[in-house]
């Protein structure tokens, strides 16, 4: 792509690293390309961040067509920055794109824009101990028009945010509600999509879950109300009499994480059985009672790995490995983080520089 470039005259002040928590602060430029239906996508440029000028009628605002993606650029100890796949996500959201009836973007024009962006910003990447530079692309319909129908407009975006750990509490086992009432996905649905209409129907989960004390939603299937599917910002997998289970993605209902395929490819090289098939939340909670659930944890580019110390299902509850942090969790944040921020080698060719 030729990407042209209007660098800022009003640099920001960068945030304390020490203190960044996750989303709150934003770098100084963005990455914006426009997509007509006469032209196709066309001029891609990196400006100063700024507002969104929108018209009132924008399609987006009224039949929420709009689909994002998140990965992150990682500091190594040398210096250098580096991405982690990538091209996954930029497949991923072709086919989001695909099932919103929108313009997909080329896979190597998806991966361009982020490292040219990401170049140009390459002073907000932090260095700090577990942080990182946040990439949010985004796509949403700019067509100003109150009809149901594929817009004749769309806008790519992409911006940058300076994190630290998505859970304050860092790598500390999280509690989790299983909601048995609302659903989140059902097949035929966008449930493989990230599309902001999943996560805003996801948010009364939520609220439900904290109002007892919890810190997540793990959902059930949205047919049957019985196979658990995945938490509200993550995949999920159990560790039960020593093998592994995660919900299958090929139903259309659970989005495939970069990070849940990363975790099962460490996990089968490193010998565990792997199933990824449905999994009944009363099994589920059997294993908890009978402990042969071993261990809980969620996957997700966020918060890369999340330890899991409670199940509550209705009434019933139990806690995971005493509400510790098992074994197996741990060596896979460590694996994977040390793959990310360059401190073990990559034999997976998954990391990638700026050039």
């Amino acid at each position: 792509m030729d990407i042209r470039i209007e660098k800022t005259t009003n640099p920001k002040e960068k945030p304390d690293q020490k203190h960044l928590g996750f989303g709150n602060y934003f770098t100084d430029h963005m990455f914006v390309m426009d997509w007509y239906r006469d032209k196709g996508w066309t001029d891609a440029r990196i400006v100063p961040y700024a507002p969104i000028a929108l018209d009132p009628a924008g399609v987006v605002l009224h039949y929420a067509q709009e689909t994002f993606e998140g990965l992150k650029a990682y500091r190594t100890e040398d210096g250098h920055i580096q991405l982690f796949r990538p091209d996954m996500n930029a497949k991923r959201m072709q086919r989001s794109n695909e099932r919103l009836c929108m313009p997909t973007i080329p896979v190597e024009d998806f991966v361009e824009a982020v490292k040219a962006l990401v170049k140009v910003e390459q002073d907000w990447v932090p260095s700090e101990p577990d942080t990182s530079l946040y990439i949010r692309p985004f796509v949403f319909s700019t067509e100003a028009s109150l009809g149901v129908h594929m817009a004749d407009s769309y806008c790519f975006m992409i911006i940058l945010s300076p994190v630290g750990a998505y859970y304050p509490t860092g790598l500390d086992p999280v509690k989790i509600m299983v909601e048995d009432e609302l659903v989140r996905a059902v097949k035929g649905g966008t449930g493989f999509t990230k599309c902001g209409g999943n996560y805003a129907g996801s948010i009364l989960g939520q609220v439900k879950a904290e109002e007892k004390g919890y810190t997540q939603v793990l959902w059930l299937d949205g047919e049957e109300r019985k196979y658990v599917e995945e938490v509200g910002t993550m995949n999920i997998m159990f560790k039960i009499a020593g093998e592994i289970y995660t919900a299958p993605i090929d139903n259309g209902t659970v989005l495939a994480g970069v990070t849940r395929d990363s975790m099962i490819t460490l996990l089968r090289d490193w010998g565990y059985t792997v199933h990824e098939e449905k999994l009944a939340i009363d099994d589920l909670m059997k294993a908890g009672h009978d402990n042969t659930l071993e261990e809980v944890f969620g996957t997700g580019t966020a918060a890369v790995i999340s330890p899991v110390g409670e199940l509550r299902y209705k009434d019933d509850v139990v806690v995971i490995n005493d509400s510790k942090t098992g074994e197996l969790t741990q060596k896979l944040y460590d694996t994977l983080t040390g793959i990310q921020w360059g401190r073990i080698k990559d034999d997976y060719g998954w990391t990638c520089g700026l050039d």
